[in-house]
């Protein structure tokens, strides 16, 4: 067999029958190690001013900590490629992460057998050991030299990925352009970040589409970060590296190691008497119904320290979804936004807050909704969409968590739109309703063109007065939350001043929920 000794390796080459002779010998192989693509790569991610894989993980982890897996790895008959990606594990905010950084300067980060065989390890420690996984990629996706190796060590990193599913929190980083199969796997973690001008994702890019379909794009018009956050496929969009690796290190802080533990407790017992903040809950909503406020004016009174980690923010923003504390303990938020479409949902609402209570579910955080919805939207472009099934999926996430579940409604709760924003009947612990509260089939308007339609178009000039009188009529006697608190589907109507510190009795009262089911293969969710 011939000699595949890179013959560089021969020139001053240490005295390996020596002990210093050996440590220099590691120290060369190391440093070389250190950033191992071409000049020309390196210079060209130099004048981009972007950081090193070596360089990320640094970022992510505490100072010291980072312990690098395979760093002397290179595939089998080449010696000058070390395989585009960097593995290895450490400690953010004190505790144990594992994580993988592509390199774009090795093989454009693209996939071969080293990169998988360096993957499939870390994912099996990951699983192993109950660590959550940090994704920075920044790839090519399939090597084409490499040919059905490349795809075979894809499909095996699909099946190794599936043992950390719903196990660990898995979060990907994409900081460059990812490709291909590079934005497979990122979709099928938990949360995506992505950067202002760096993120750029899609199948296939710009310069594939164009002779295959004929039609002309830019990467930013097909992938760009804001472009993707829009659509869904980013979960939050930073504005540099930095910035995302600091909502990253937040994220994580809300999160357990595995599902085997509980998220860690965030200074308990703060505030546990009523505040001026509390009190100024009693003004926030307006007095005119069709008026609009901010719910995160709500949300930042009613949780520990204002502090709130949203997530999807840009991705149907008449839902607002995100992490908060109550006493010190995470909860996932879902509340509606009556600056934007007046709060109504639409189907990505829908899908948005569907796959953010799987997520909570997942990893035993509480849900806690805040309600003020109008309605479900209705038109013929919804349903053109397939409004039926892919809003299904928010009403199926919801009856599936078995975690606890508070309910506080504020102003509007309408129609079916009452029924999947946590109600009682679909398995809400607590709902409690503000007095403001308008509990029925639809609003105030809507039911006098349908209920009074008739008397109206009989009356002539009188028309808008009965329309008028059957709505003051309607909004003070049926459209409020008395009835639904004396049949018992809500708990209580409660002073918005109280809402901080019952939802934290609630949660106690919660706090060892357990929810038996009938075993089953899996539960078949309208995809």
């Amino acid at each position: 067999m011939a000699d595949v000794t890179d013959v560089s390796e021969k020139v001053d080459t240490p005295d390996l029958h020596t002990t210093a002779g050996k440590l220099a010998d590691l120290h060369r192989r190391l440093e070389a190690a250190k950033d191992p693509g071409s000049e020309r790569a390196r210079a060209r991610r130099d004048a981009k001013g972007l950081p090193s894989a070596r360089q990320r993980m640094h970022m992510l982890f505490d100072e010291g900590t980072f312990v690098e897996l395979d760093q002397l790895a290179k595939s089998p008959g080449d010696d000058k490629i070390k395989d585009g990606v960097v593995i290895g594990y450490g400690l953010v905010n004190g505790r144990k992460v594992a994580a993988f950084s592509h390199d774009q300067t090795v093989g454009a980060g693209t996939v071969g057998e080293m990169f998988g065989r360096k993957m499939v390890k870390l994912y099996d420690f990951a699983a192993t050991a109950g660590l959550p996984v940090v994704g920075i990629n920044d790839s090519g996706g399939a090597r084409i030299q490499d040919a059905a190796t490349s795809i075979a060590w894809y499909a095996e990193l699909g099946r190794h990925q599936d043992g950390l599913c719903g196990q660990v929190p898995q979060i990907s980083m994409i900081l460059g352009t990812c490709v291909g199969g590079a934005v497979y796997a990122p979709a099928n973690t938990d949360v995506l970040v992505g950067v202002e001008d760096n993120t750029y994702m899609f199948v296939t890019g710009p310069e594939v589409i164009r002779p295959t379909t004929g039609e002309t794009t830019s990467a930013e018009d097909l992938g760009g970060a804001v472009k993707q956050a829009t659509w869904g496929n980013l979960h939050h969009v930073a504005k540099d590296e930095q910035a995302a690796f600091d909502w990253v290190k937040r994220y994580l802080g809300f999160m357990p190691d595995s599902v085997h533990q509980r998220p860690p407790l965030v200074n308990p017992g703060i505030e546990p008497e009523l505040t001026d903040s509390d009190l100024s809950l009693e003004t926030i909503i307006p007095d005119a119904d069709n008026a609009g406020y901010d719910i995160h004016e709500v949300i930042l009174r009613v949780f520990d320290d204002g502090d709130f980690l949203e997530y999807a923010e840009l991705w149907a923003p008449n839902i607002v979804c995100g992490f908060a504390r109550s006493d010190g303990q995470s909860v996932g938020v879902v509340a509606n936004q009556p600056m934007h479409m007046a709060g109504t949902l639409d189907t990505q609402a829908s899908e948005k807050a569907a796959r953010f209570v799987r997520l909570c579910n997942s990893f035993n955080i509480p849900l806690v909704f805040l309600v003020d919805v109008p309605g479900i939207l209705p038109g013929v472009e919804e349903e053109k969409i397939g409004t039926i099934r892919r809003s299904g999926k928010f009403i199926f996430s919801y009856v599936e968590a078995a975690v606890p579940k508070v309910t506080i409604i504020l102003r509007k709760s309408y129609g079916g739109a009452w029924a999947v924003m946590g109600s009682k009947q679909l398995g809400a612990d607590f709902v409690f309703a503000w007095p403001t509260a308008r509990l029925a089939v639809m609003g105030a308007e809507g039911a006098a063109a349908i209920i009074k339609r008739r008397e109206i178009e009989e009356a002539g000039e009188n028309g808008p007065a009965i329309r008028q009188a059957f709505i003051d009529f309607y909004n003070q006697f049926m459209a409020t939350p008395w009835l639904a608190a004396e049949r018992g589907y809500i708990d209580g109507v409660i002073e918005p001043k109280d809402t901080r510190l019952l939802i934290r009795k609630c949660l106690r009262q919660l706090q060892d929920k357990e929810l038996q089911r009938v075993p089953r293969r899996t539960y078949l969710m309208p995809m």
